[in-house]
């Protein structure tokens, strides 16, 4: 790869090159660039992981690196205990000084999102900040103590079934109610929600005053991140859907090369949204003057936007659009948690039947 210092182009613009296509899929894409452990000797794969650099933006190489890799671990790009490229891998592939690679993972690793192994190297922590358990784990833990707890009441397994069906037949969960400190993220993931199900969303924040009657009959919702906390306002609640995101690299990709001369708007309500679009495209090789952000919760915020390439936004904000433009939209939840959360309210609907 020849990257000079103040090139705004990706890593992926050299997809003509039969060098970076064969660079890519070994590293990248296929995973197949192994070396030998230091400390067991074994052959180590590095994970499936991509990345873009860019030169010369108002965005440092740092925080680039480290808020690409939070998302890949967030949208499961990244798995858990997967090892991440050396430092002075890094910095030889993408032409990065060792100490931009190095001061990114000690911050990932300040913020607990990876662990340093003496000898060995740089792994995805087990589990993420705040993380759950998956549903599929705790589910299967409340079965277990179910059953232990029957057989110390010396309770036939008949008996059992019977009480299983009684509770499964009362009146279901009558809604879905999403929990989140960030009321502007609320509204997107809520509009997504409403958008593949049909019962009806509701949404709350995390303070004991926000917590409403609504969460009577509701099935819990929340992300990754919000799960301790959950967890100690309601301790008795076993039921939640933990949501994943979406993985931005996988829907960035299909959009670059980036577009020459293009006047492109990134426009939200959600500061978040904006903060790391900003990140991302800036990485991918979008050029800095070619970029236009608009806060949609503020006024004449879609004055203008007649006029560029292309809007980029979120779900909620592609909903407030003039009929007149056409929105490149960038949802938030993956289609894993999508699928969940229908499979679930099929469930709820017919627990007895159902396939979940």
């Amino acid at each position: 790869m020849h990257a000079t210092r103040n090139s705004r182009r990706p890593v992926f613009a050299w997809m003509r090159s039969q060098d970076f296509a064969r660079i890519l899929a070994e590293i990248f894409l296929c995973g197949t660039l192994s070396q030998r452990c230091p400390a067991c000797g074994r052959s180590v794969t590095y994970p499936a992981m991509q990345l873009w650099f860019a030169r010369g933006t108002e965005v440092s190489l740092r925080e680039q690196l480290v808020t690409q890799i939070i998302l890949g671990i967030l949208c499961n790009d990244l798995a858990p205990g997967e090892r991440l490229p050396s430092t002075r891998e890094l910095a030889r592939r993408f032409r990065v000084h060792p100490n931009t690679i190095s001061a990114g993972y000690r911050q990932l690793e300040r913020d607990l999102w990876v662990e340093f192994r003496r000898g060995s190297g740089i792994y995805v922590r087990e589990s993420t900040p705040n993380a759950l358990p998956t549903s599929e784990v705790a589910l299967d833990q409340l079965i277990v103590n179910l059953f232990r707890a029957a057989r110390k009441l010396n309770t036939p397994l008949a008996a059992l079934r019977s009480r299983l069906q009684y509770w499964l037949e009362l009146q279901p969960p009558d809604h879905f109610l999403f929990i989140d400190a960030d009321e502007d993220l609320r509204r997107i993931v809520a509009l997504e929600m409403e958008q593949a199900l049909t019962s009806p969303v509701k949404t709350c924040g995390m303070r004991p005053s926000e917590l409403p009657a609504a969460i009577d009959g509701a099935i819990l919702v929340i992300l990754a991140r919000n799960g301790a906390a959950v967890r100690q306002a309601f301790p008795s609640a076993r039921d939640l859907i933990v949501l994943t995101i979406r993985s931005v690299p996988s829907s960035l990709s299909k959009w670059l090369p980036s577009p020459s001369g293009a006047l492109v708007a990134i426009v939200s309500g959600w500061p978040n949204f904006l903060k790391s679009a900003r990140t991302m495209l800036l990485a991918a090789g979008f050029d800095k003057d070619a970029l236009i952000f608009r806060d949609a919760r503020k006024p004449h915020w879609s004055r203008g936007l007649s006029e560029v390439a292309a809007v980029i936004c979120d779900s909620a904000t592609a909903a407030a659009l003039p009929k007149s433009m056409r929105p490149i939209v960038f949802p938030l939840l993956s289609d894993a948690s999508l699928t969940e959360l229908k499979q679930y309210e099929e469930f709820v609907g017919n627990p007895l039947s159902s396939s979940l």
